[in-house]
């Protein structure tokens, strides 16, 4: 045995972290992860497409899969076992509140908030929106070019939704990451901007255009894109569209080695639903944090290496020099 190898005991890791990626639900092609040439990204830095949504608490796995044995023989005794169902749930807390935390705890459509236009009628998820405006050419995902009285009506610590207009469009809609699904044509024509994740936070403003603090999810505006400002989120209790992704869930232990658990469909189960974490003192003087939990159902892949059906796939790395 070489001197600097040791056993390996069970990992100690203090939480874990959450990754996120759209799911194609026109093809329902999950995003891919491969831990063989993935596998020690910088935690800070996930690979595309990936979205870190930070440290999550009180993560669970559920394997609610169900086996029947195959009888034989007087008396019958059990010869094998067959797999009767394929299920699996996650549940977990976020500790933030951001778009895509709220979409994920959400079992519905996640909206936005746009600002509204003067004089508007007050509705329950946002008034008629004011006028959206159109970038210039020259737009790129991190700055986008407007006439210098378009680029006035916005101001930095704004957020800026970009997405097409809606003109009658059914299915799935919103891009990079499909929002809603339309059943029967609508009449807003800003329905897209109100769904869509293609959103970003205005860093600062000039006489020629908007600088973003990062990145748009979609990249460069696509052709025919508009830019409205947006004031927060909202989301529904009920509805009949279900919020799908891929997710990993990295658990990183003290010695380095790492348990990945790879789902390359999760669907929202439940509607939303908060828990309050006291942090001071006790009701009604001490304070609380508001905490979004999350609950969800695996959906089954195929595995094109021998045709299995799978929901979930646990991944370990070990530390360097450990014994295998």
């Amino acid at each position: 045995m070489a001197a600097n190898s040791f056993s390996a005991p069970a990992p100690v890791a203090r939480r874990a972290r959450a990754y996120f990626a759209p799911v194609n639900r026109g093809t329902q092609t999950p995003a891919l992860f491969d831990p063989s040439q993935q596998g020690r990204f910088s935690l800070d830095a996930p690979p595309a497409p990936w979205i870190s949504l930070g440290w999550v608490q009180n993560f669970a796995r559920k394997p609610a899969s169900k086996t029947t044995p195959v009888l034989t023989g007087i008396p019958a005794a059990a010869l094998e076992q067959v797999r009767e169902t394929l299920q699996a749930q996650v549940t977990l807390e976020f500790l933030s509140w951001t778009k895509l935390t709220m979409a994920l705890a959400t079992g519905s459509q996640h909206m936005n908030v746009l600002a509204p236009a003067t004089g508007a009628a007050a509705a329950a998820d946002g008034a008629q929106a004011a006028p959206a405006v159109i970038p210039q050419s020259g737009s790129t995902a991190s700055s986008i070019a407007l006439a210098s009285t378009d680029a006035a009506k916005f101001s930095p610590g704004s957020i800026i939704a970009v997405d097409i207009d809606y003109t009658g469009q059914t299915g799935f809609v919103g891009s990079p990451v499909a929002g809603a699904y339309v059943r029967q044509a609508l009449t807003d024509i800003d329905y897209i901007r109100r769904i869509t994740f293609n959103v970003a936070l205005v860093s600062q403003v000039t006489s020629s255009g908007l600088t973003l603090a990062e990145p748009l999810p979609g990249g460069v505006p696509a052709a025919g894109a508009k830019v409205q400002a947006l004031t927060g989120f909202v989301d529904r209790e009920g509805g009949s569209f279900y919020q799908e992704w891929s997710a990993i869930f990295v658990l990183e232990g003290s010695q380095g080695e790492r348990i990945f658990f790879y789902y390359p469909r999760l669907q929202t189960m439940t509607g939303a639903e908060e828990s309050m974490l006291p942090l001071n003192g006790k009701p009604p003087n001490g304070q609380s944090r508001v905490l979004l939990k999350g609950q969800f159902l695996a959906l089954p892949v195929t595995d094109p290496l021998d045709g299995e059906r799978v929901v979930c796939y646990r991944s370990f790395l070990p530390a360097a020099n450990a014994l295998v």
